[in-house]
């Protein structure tokens, strides 16, 4: 962490052209709390100091997104943006710890577990959160998996952005095949159906690909493994796990028979030449905007062969209490509210009401929007499929180590063992740091 080099910028002096036109939450209309009877937490009226590159409150204080409109209402609080990049977010942080600069909150990504608690960085969360609350429940075992020697650090409140397997039904029954989500129903998605499917639609036309995206970390992660895990006292190497070189192996097979596409695409490709697109779930509205007759679906990635489960790949919603912060009471209960926003029937009605709008441009185009059934399926795959999430991003700073791991073999040139044999060596030394 280059500390000398950091300077941490003020919410007047954020460039203008950095803040994003919508808010992490996507709330339309704000929020008109009521007494939740439930809240156990203790009423702040503080102010929280948050680090990021992007403002929780919205502009002009309109359309709060469901969390902030009850930290506000029912406790007082009060969120203070303090603007960084968001590639120099540690520098930052770091330099105001050693400055004694206030800083409460950041939001959780891959390095904040380990390399930041690891580094001292953060504090946790057991004295401030009710973890036996019942609210917790279906995150129990996410919030267990983060545990850091018997504490926790990182209480995720919500799954987001899964990676998922998006493709055209209407494309489909153009080329007489199966449809993938029922597939997914009768628990017959699985990397062979996956493989036989693009296999025939290759061979039924020409300047054909199965699939694009990012294909290498859904198939590795649909094995349910990870290729660093973590037992609470120490981060294990699973880079030799049988399961991790099938996933491998099978990754080779598609990239040798050339089905996979590298070229980079923002919504699914409009040209139909390839059957799967391999993207997070904002990509699924975008192409829906793009092209509305394709009648597009989205599915989890396949099935492995050993394993009885579906599995989903996905980032995590939480904040970090930092370091020497004294606000640990008030991140509490902003972490709280996020997950009432969660968990609550009214709040979740509201979410979907704005989930299911169509995000529209100035000038009236329609840059993207989710359907009702597209919109149930994913949360559906958000509440009960398990979620993997590799610590092995959090030690790979420069990507060195994972990109190979992810995409090396798609490429149909290199081999899984002289890939394994080039970084296990690197992956080793990374935990052992």
């Amino acid at each position: 962490m280059l500390v000398a080099s950091a300077t941490a910028c003020s919410k007047e002096e954020v460039p203008q052209d950095s803040i994003p036109e919508t808010q992490e939450n996507n709330i339309i209309e704000t929020v008109a709390t009521e007494e939740i009877s439930n809240i156990t937490t203790t009423p702040t009226g503080e102010e929280i100091y948050w680090l990021a590159d992007y403002d929780i409150n919205p502009l002009n204080a309109q359309n709060r997104s469901i969390a902030l409109s009850l930290f506000e209402d029912q406790y007082g609080g009060r969120v203070n943006w303090i603007w960084c990049n968001a590639d120099s977010k540690y520098e930052v942080l770091t330099s105001r710890l050693l400055s004694d600069e206030p800083v409460d909150m950041v939001s959780y990504d891959e390095f904040s577990m380990p390399q930041g608690v690891v580094k001292d960085l953060f504090q946790p969360l057991d004295n401030y959160l009710d973890l036996n609350d019942s609210i917790w429940d279906s995150m129990r075992d996410d919030i267990n998996a983060f545990a850091y020697q018997g504490q926790h650090y990182v209480v995720p409140y919500a799954v987001s952005e899964p990676l998922l397997m998006i493709y055209s039904r209407k494309l489909c029954q153009e080329n007489n095949l199966d449809d993938p989500y029922e597939l997914y129903q009768s628990g017959n998605w699985t990397w062979e159906s996956f493989k036989s499917m693009m296999q025939s639609f290759v061979s039924n036309g020409s300047d054909r690909y199965g699939v694009c995206g990012f294909l290498g970390k859904g198939i590795l992660q649909s094995t349910g493994k990870k290729i660093v895990d973590f037992d609470g006292n120490q981060f294990i190497n699973n880079l030799n796990d049988d399961s991790i070189t099938t996933a491998e192996n099978f990754l080779q097979e598609i990239g040798s028979a050339n089905l996979y596409d590298a070229t980079w695409y923002s919504n699914f490709p409009t040209k139909n030449n390839i059957l799967f697109y391999a993207m997070q779930d904002w990509a699924l509205d975008k192409s829906n905007a793009v092209n509305p007759d394709g009648d597009f679906m989205a599915v989890p990635f396949p099935k492995a062969p050993d394993s009885d489960n579906y599995y989903l790949s996905g980032n995590y919603e939480a904040k970090m209490l930092v370091k020497n912060s004294t606000k640990g009471d008030a991140v509490a209960t902003y972490i709280y509210c996020e997950r009432l926003a969660q968990t609550e029937e009214t709040y979740q009605q509201i979410a979907k009401q704005n989930a299911l709008q169509q995000e529209v441009s100035q000038v009236g185009a329609v840059l993207s929007y989710r359907t009702e059934e597209q919109y149930q399926a994913i949360l559906s795959y958000q509440q009960n499929l398990k979620n993997i999430s590799d610590f092995g991003y959090g030690f790979d700073t420069s990507g060195s180590i994972m990109n190979p791991i992810t995409n090396g073999v798609l490429d149909g040139v290199q081999t899984w063992d002289s890939i394994n044999a080039g970084i296990n060596d690197s992956l080793i030394s990374a935990i052992s740091e």
